[in-house]
């Protein structure tokens, strides 16, 4: 596992666009404000190009890679066509696969499940998606945070719709999968729950 996957601050920014097809985002350590991955869906095909820019952009499928500024690939996020429920996959650095999120029915505010290869639940987000604010829960223990909200240096930054504070808490293993599967649960969050 890389090591800035360690840290426990990340500042997600989406790239912005009319005709943004991709979902590409920089993520940038909140206090240097320093680009410390890039997060970018460069295997798009036309068809799905298109239908990005319909009723049926929530049902696309989608090809997600973090890598890090000089672009060696530390996490892979895909997902076929969605029809009701989402199944992303997760895959490590050397493409296996190290987990999954299941997105579940009747969730109010957005809800899955984030598991393991053996398909057992490693933890829960949960989440407001009218007010940005989901949490990452192991039972009663919250592994991690993501919000609009920051009370940090540069608060003024992160105010645009696009922008979001990823905190992982410090009790959260090291070098564990779990922050894999987190960061790249973040970036579901955008494409599953939120387009």
């Amino acid at each position: 596992m890389n090591p800035v996957l360690n840290l426990n601050n990340f500042f997600v920014k989406e790239h912005t666009g009319i005709f943004k097809a991709a979902n590409n985002f920089d993520i940038l350590d909140p206090t240097t404000q320093k680009l410390i991955l890039t997060c970018r869906e460069e295997q798009l095909g036309t068809f799905t190009k298109m239908l990005r820019f319909t009723d049926y952009k929530r049902m696309t499928p989608f090809h997600v890679e973090i890598k890090t500024p000089d672009g060696k690939k530390i996490i892979t996020v895909k997902r076929g066509i969605s029809i009701i429920l989402s199944t992303v996959e997760v895959l490590d650095e050397n493409d296996k696969t190290i987990g999954f999120f299941k997105q579940k029915f009747f969730s109010i505010g957005g809800k899955f499940d984030v598991l393991d290869v053996n398909n057992q639940v490693v933890c829960t987000l949960k989440g407001k998606w009218t007010s940005w604010d989901f949490r990452f829960m192991q039972g009663e223990t919250e592994l991690a945070h993501v919000s609009k909200k920051w009370a940090g240096i540069g608060k003024e930054m992160f105010t645009s719709a696009d922008n979001y504070m990823l905190e992982i808490k410090p009790a959260t293993p090291q070098n564990s999968p779990i922050r894999e599967m987190i960061m790249a649960a973040v970036l579901c969050i955008d494409m599953v729950l939120k387009e």
